[in-house]
Order: structure tokens, then C-alpha cells, then sequence
């Protein structure tokens, strides 16, 4: 959220998020608010370098161009100072000499000259190669050129390069020379002392500008090298580009507003596979460890200060190598075991709950498009009135009739998710099987509870979530207005009163917080309820097959709108780019004018020979890939990195099992007769380049088992000091068997069996010693090939 924003009056605001300039996620309008709460989360790989991470309040404009009132930039090299707590920031103010990205390729090389009358003076040799990564200008490559000056206290000599057109990477290759050092015969002091103040005192600065043609040219950025650095010695390396230092001068920094953020930021450093053998078999074998506690995955989640970091890397490795079922089941019944009443089954934050919803994130997303999207299409896009909180009606609004409408859409979504079983996906229905045996188990006197073992997940921590926020779960690609959000807060605690076992007996209904809901549920009293809910968790927690008979439908596995290159399907007409709604599903890649429109153009998966990016060169355009098919390559451009590294890779997944998929392929487009990248003239010939390597080949489930077992070895190493925290604690307990001693140092962790744990952990510190050895090799070598003049 934000407070205090500047103009001091209720506007509409909203939050971008950007890697260096570029956006890649925008929140949804608060309409009227000087402290607009936004209260959104996302989650995203950064498929790219980048320098800062920034996030930039608009003020929404109907008519004009949207205002930027302020920005919050935090380098990424800072990250890890913020990550996992919430931070409050004031906001700074936006101008050119603040908004700077991309790098500099230099040569600096000091020369000793000897003059014709024998006198030695030094020329500075400046060789600008190339820049990388400068930012779009309105949306579009910039027109770069660079001026390179010799500073001084007493002069200034500045020489300027030819303007690249259109380009965010240009290749100068400029040198400039400029005269350091005079003879003493220019001086009444000695060579030498000429030569020590200037050098001293010089420096070169070299600043990138976007050439304004007809109106001011704007500023890219700047970087600065003193002289003295090059006595010994040529100097060549890459320099990140810098603000303009005191840029913003006139500008006050302290009343513009602040941003509240919460941010996790993880940067893992992957190595070949064969490395994490030890790590992934000890992880794997850990739900057949007796006790469970003892096992390295429960120790992970015992490490971790926020479960959270555990469990996101932990869910999906053993995903990937089918063993999840039996460790939820492993430590969900370690959870019940502390569990005291029937009725708060599974309604904390365990580690079984955790990876309950994070198993149901990843493997649900199918289920609650075929089950959810078509009514939350329904209701976002021909909303009806729905308030029924006498204290938000608004003036002329009708009370009855809204609770009618908003009747009408719980019946719906209800009716869908009760009869949606048979789409419920088989891992899901394994896991709630066990939950429920459990639950039953752990209270045989209680015939309800093995009923609200399953609603606690699927229903109150599924549907209604889904429901409460469609865009979060890709089931809306834009974020619903405030009043459809409302209505569809609404729907979703609806749902999860339904939904929870038995809580529609009339005991119950005083125990609604709000008395417009009580009301509303008065209308409820049927036992049809209660009955569908109950066939419905039977169904979704039997271990049957649910494979439905006949043909399958095609998953839905991605939509959103970008921009494609005309196909040139005509002779006539200019090949430009046009905006278009694409589709992917497990049969079919299309575009489309419009959402919801018939497809006019349809790719058959099975004729996808690759999906490979194409090099910015080829149209002067950003975040562009290429789709190669039976007829001509099909160019697309998506808005940002992140959304093109999403695609290429949904694309690579659903194709990869393809027959004639492609070995080499054009990384540049073929224009005006010819190959840009290998320069060949005719259309049909081989690619130049190899294709990218194989995708994993989990097409369902978006999992590389390696970087997930290299962020959990990344977890032991942040908490290595816990580790032998517990292990001290194991070997205290194995030692003195009467009252603990000390409780404080391990009364927090979970300790069943010191042995057991205590074997674990000695393993765990072994593996993680092994693994930090191979990751310094690596890092040694990797600095050794990188050279950067300046961060």
C-alpha cells in the first residue's frame, strides 16, 4: 500500500513493477484514495540481467497520458537487505537523470608522447566500443550517441560520436584522443609536478544521450573514470552506466508520498545435475524416515524462519519425482497428532497445510479454469449489483434485489465446483484420500471430520481463494474493478460457509461475524446443501480413476494479448505489427482479433518444429520470439521480458515431444532477400544456429528438479547455524535423558528421535560442506572471466 501520495486530493491510483524501465506487472486501479491499499502479490523468474528493481505510482488518467508521481528503485545488489519483511519507502521523483540503464564497453590507454623539441608529455587514448541495454524512449529503441569528455578543475574537452538510429545496443567503435600532460616548457614548474596535479585531479567521463532531433535530447546515463587508474597499465571493461549525480536538485524528496512493500527476492546459482545427487536422494527418501521429524525435508521446514521459503522448492522437487503423497500424509498425521478438536482440523499454518496449497497451486490450474473460468467470465464481464452491507449500499441501490443477484451467482459457482469432480486431478484426490483416512483415524468418535479434513483444503482454501483474486490464478488476465471485486468477496465467503462441513445448522448462524451475512444465509436452510457438498468430497478423496470417458477436452494452457508481424500472406500491404489475442492450448496455438473471437489463424501443435527467441536487430523491437511452423516463421513480440520468457517456454514444453522438431534455426529474421544473421539469399536454408536445448520434460507440471534441490541447498547454507543448533540439541537429549537442560536453545524445533535426527543432520552438513566447495570452483572461475570497471 501507499500513503500520503502527492497531489494532495483524492485521485485514481496504481503500481508498476519494473526491471530497470521496463514494466512487467501493473496492480489494478484504487480508485479515490491518498493511501490506496493494493494488497496484490506477484510471483515471477527474472529471465534477464538487470540493475534495479523500481516500482512506480501512476495517477490514472482518462484523457491524458497517465502521471508519474514517484518511484521506488532498490539496486539489486541491495536486495537481500529487504527481502522477506515489510519495508516502507519514501518515494523519489522521477526525471531522465534518474532513469538509467544498460552499460558501456571501454578501452582507456595513458600513451607517452615525445614532442618535437625532446620533451615527453602523455595522451589519453579513449576507445568507446559498444552499449548494451539502454532504455526504450516512448516505447521505442533510442537514437544513441555518446560524448566523451576530459575533466579537469580547469578545462573541459569534449569530442561526441555519430548517432546510432534506432538501436538499444549500438556498436560505436570511436576513439578519441586527448592531450594529458604538457612539457615543462609550457610551465614555470617541473614536468613532473604538471604531471602529478593534473593527472590527479583528471578524469574521464563518458555520457550517453538520445538524440532529440528536433526536440531536447534526453539523458541515458553517465559514468566517470579517474585518470590516475591508467598509469600502469591499458584498461578495458564493461561500466554500468550511473545517474547524474545532484540531477534532481530542485526536486523535494520528502513529500512526495511512501510505498509499503514486502519483498522476496532469491538468486540461486544452478550447477550440472550430477552435483545434487546426494542432496535430492537424501530429500526424496525423506517420507520413508522413521519418524518423520527426523527426515531432512521436516528438518528444512524446522530451519527456515518463514515455512513458506521451504516449502515452494520442497512441493514441487518432490512433485517432480512423484513422492509428495506420502510425506503430506507422513507429516500430516505428525499435525493431528497435536491437534486436540475435531473442528480445527488442518485450519492452521503446519507444514502439511503449506504443502497442501502449494501442491494445489501448481497442480490445480486446469481444474479451476474448466471449473470456475466460464461463471467468473460471467460475472466480470456482465456484473450485476451485489452489496448486501447496509452500510455500502449505495444511494437507489435495492437491497433484495442485490441479494437475489448475488443468490443467482453463489447457486452458480456452487453448482459448478460441486459437480467439477470428475475434472479434479488424481494427485489432488490421493492427497485428500489420505487427509480424510487421517482424520477419521485420528477421531473415530467424529463422522464429520473426515469431511472437514477435505472442505478445509479444496474448499476454503481453493475454490474461495480462487474466486477472491481470478487474476492471481490465471483464470482473469486483467484485475478486476472494485465494485466486481466486492461482489466477488462476497461469492467467495459464501462458498466457504457452504462448503464447510455441517455449517449450515441453524447453531451455526450466529457465528457470522457480519449480520448481513447471517441474513443472507438464512436463505440457505436446505439440506440439498449439505447433501452435494458431501457426495462432492466423496468423490474428490476416493482413489477411483477420474478420468472422464470419450474424448478429452484441450487443456487451456495460456492466453494473453501481444503483437504479431503480418505473415505476408498477400502480396500487397505493408508487413507491420498488429495487436492480437493469442491462445494456447494442449492442441492448438491461435490468434485472434479480439478475446472471444473466432481464432484467425491456428497453428497445430503437432506441426511446432521449434520456439526459439529472435535477435532485436531483426525489427529494432525488444522482447521478440519466433514461432517456426510448416509455413513462414510467425514473429511475435510480447510486452516484456517476462512475459516473452513465459511463452517460449509454455510453447518449448507442449512441442517437445514433436517429431520433426528442428536442430538449427535462423536467430534473425530474413528481410529484403536475405538471412540477417548468417547472410544467406535464399529462404529455405538450414539454420545457422543450434536450437536451444530441451525443455524438462514434465509437460504438466513446470518443474527443473535442479534448481529446486539448489535453493533448498541454498536454505541449509543461510541456516546452517540452526543446523548445529539442532544437532547440539539431539546430542544433549541422547546424552541426558532427564529433564532437558537449557530449553531455550531447542524447545522451539520438533526432536521425536535425537538419534535419528542427529544421523540426518550430519548428512545434511556433509552434503551442504560438498556443495559449497563445488559452488566457490565455480565462482573463482566465473570471476575470473568477468571484468567490470565499475559497478
Amino acid at each position: 500500500d501507499a500513503k500520503h501520495l502527492v497531489p494532495n486530493k483524492m485521485r485514481d491510483f496504481f503500481c508498476t513493477i519494473n526491471l530497470d524501465q521496463e514494466e512487467v506487472f501493473r496492480t489494478q486501479v484504487v480508485e479515490k484514495s491518498l493511501s490506496p491499499y493494493f494488497g496484490e502479490e506477484f510471483y515471477f523468474e527474472i529471465p534477464r540481467t538487470f540493475q534495479w528493481l523500481s516500482f512506480y505510482i501512476y495517477d490514472k488518467s482518462v484523457l491524458q497520458k497517465d502521471l508519474r508521481i514517484g518511484k521506488v528503485s532498490i539496486k539489486k545488489e541491495d536486495l537481500c537487505n529487504y527481502t522477506g519483511k515489510e519495508n516502507w519507502f519514501m518515494l523519489q521523483p522521477v526525471d531522465s537523470n534518474s532513469e538509467v540503464q544498460g552499460k558501456v564497453h571501454l578501452e582507456l590507454k595513458l600513451n607517452e608522447l615525445i614532442t618535437d623539441n625532446g620533451s615527453v608529455c602523455q595522451q589519453l587514448v579513449v576507445h568507446i566500443k559498444e552499449c548494451h541495454g539502454l532504455p526504450l524512449i516512448n516505447g521505442q529503441n533510442c537514437d544513441p550517441y555518446a560524448t566523451v569528455s576530459l575533466v579537469g578543475p580547469s578545462r573541459n574537452d569534449q569530442k561526441k560520436t555519430k548517432v546510432k538510429k534506432k538501436t538499444s545496443n549500438p556498436q560505436f567503435n570511436e576513439t578519441f584522443y586527448f592531450e594529458v600532460t604538457r612539457s615543462s616548457s609550457y610551465t614555470k614548474k617541473s614536468q613532473f609536478q604538471v604531471e602529478e596535479e593534473d593527472i590527479e585531479k583528471l578524469e574521464v567521463r563518458v555520457d550517453l544521450w538520445n538524440n532529440g532531433n528536433l526536440v531536447q535530447d534526453v539523458f541515458l546515463g553517465e559514468i566517470k573514470v579517474p585518470v590516475k587508474v591508467l598509469r600502469n597499465d591499458s584498461f578495458q571493461a564493461w561500466y554500468l552506466l550511473q545517474p547524474r549525480e545532484n540531477g534532481n536538485k530542485s526536486s523535494k524528496t520528502d513529500d512526495l508520498g511512501s510505498l509499503r512493500l514486502n519483498i522476496c527476492y532469491t538468486e540461486d546459482c544452478v550447477l550440472p545435475s550430477e552435483y545434487y545427487t546426494s542432496l535430492r536422494n537424501l530429500l526424496l527418501k525423506s517420507s520413508d524416515v522413521q519418524p518423520i521429524s527426523a527426515s531432512a525435508a521436516y528438518i528444512l521446514s524446522e530451519v527456515c524462519r518463514d515455512k513458506y521459503d521451504a516449502v515452494l522448492p520442497l512441493v514441487r522437487l518432490l512433485l517432480h519425482h512423484h513422492k509428495l503423497v506420502p510425506f503430506v500424509a507422513a507429516v500430516a498425521e505428525l499435525d493431528l497428532k497435536d491437534t486436540q478438536e475435531a473442528n480445527t482440523v488442518f485450519r492452521g499454518n503446519s507444514l502439511a497445510t503449506r504443502c497442501v496449497d502449494e501442491m494445489m497451486k501448481i497442480v490445480g490450474k486446469h481444474y479451476l479454469k474448466v471449473t470456475l473460468k466460464p461463471v467468473i467470465d460471467e460475472i466480470c464481464e456482465s456484473p450485476k449489483p451485489c452489496e448486501i452491507d447496509p452500510i455500502k449500499l449505495r444511494e437507489g441501490d435495492n437491497v433484495e434485489i442485490n441479494m437475489e443477484n448475488l443468490r443467482y451467482y453463489v447457486d452458480k459457482v456452487f453448482r459448478e465446483i460441486v459437480r467439477s469432480s470428475i475434472s479434479c486431478p488424481t494427485l489432488m484426490c490421493d492427497v485428500f484420500y489420505s487427509l480424510r483416512h487421517l482424520a477419521a483415524k485420528r477421531f473415530p468418535n467424529d463422522p464429520h471430520v473426515q469431511y472437514s479434513a477435505v472442505s478445509s483444503f479444496v474448499f476454503l482454501r481453493f475454490f474461495a481463494v480462487a474466486v477472491v483474486s481470478p487474476h492471481t490464478f490465471h483464470l482473469r488476465p486483467h484485475h478486476p474493478d472494485a465494485q466486481t471485486s466486492r461482489t466477488l468477496t462476497l461469492i467467495s465467503k459464501a462458498i466457504q460457509t457452504l462448503g464447510s462441513w455441517g455449517s449450515l445448522t441453524k447453531s451455526k448462524l450466529s457465528s457470522f461475524k457480519e449480520t448481513f451475512m447471517c441474513e443472507f444465509f438464512k436463505t440457505f436452510q436446505e439440506e440439498k446443501f449439505t447433501e452435494s457438498v458431501k457426495k462432492f468430497l466423496d468423490d474428490v478423496s476416493s482413489t477411483e480413476s477420474k478420468e472422464p470417458s470419450g474424448v478429452s477436452e484441450p487443456v487451456h494452457l495460456k492466453e494473453g494479448e501481444m503483437y504479431k508481424r503480418a505473415q505476408g500472406r498477400t502480396r500487397i500491404g505493408k508487413k507491420n505489427f498488429k495487436k492480437r489475442w493469442f491462445c494456447l492450448t494442449s492442441r492448438e496455438f491461435t490468434y485472434h482479433k479480439q478475446q472471444d473471437k473466432e481464432p484467425i489463424f491456428t497453428i497445430p501443435i503437432k506441426n511446432i518444429l521449434a520456439v526459439e527467441k529472435l535477435d532485436e536487430n531483426s525489427f529494432n523491437k525488444k522482447n521478440m520470439f519466433q514461432v517456426l511452423h510448416g509455413e513462414k516463421p510467425l514473429y511475435i513480440q510480447a510486452n516484456n521480458c517476462v512475459e516473452a520468457s513465459e511463452w517460449i517456454e509454455a510453447l518449448c514444453r507442449v512441442t517437445r515431444c514433436n517429431q520433426k522438431r528442428l536442430s538449427f534455426y535462423h536467430p534473425s529474421a530474413f528481410l529484403n532477400g536475405s538471412w540477417l544473421c548468417c547472410k544467406a539469399t535464399t529462404e529455405s536454408t538450414e539454420g545457422c544456429a543450434r536450437c536451444t536445448a530441451d525443455v524438462p520434460a514434465d509437460t504438466q507440471i513446470e518443474i527443473d528438479g535442479d534448481r529446486e534441490t539448489e535453493r533448498i541447498y541454498s536454505l541449509f547454507t543461510i541456516n546452517r547455524s540452526k543446523l548445529q543448533k539442532l544437532e547440539e540439541a539431539c546430542g544433549s537429549i541422547a546424552v541426558y535423558q532427564g529433564p532437558r537442560k537449557e530449553p531455550d536453545d531447542y524447545s522451539n524445533f520438533t526432536i521425536e528421535d535425537s538419534v535419528a535426527t542427529f544421523h540426518t543432520l550430519q548428512q545434511i552438513i556433509d552434503i551442504v560442506e560438498k556443495l559449497n566447495e563445488s559452488h566457490e570452483k565455480y565462482q573463482k572461475k566465473r570471476s575470473s572471466s568477468a571484468k567490470y570497471g565499475s559497478e
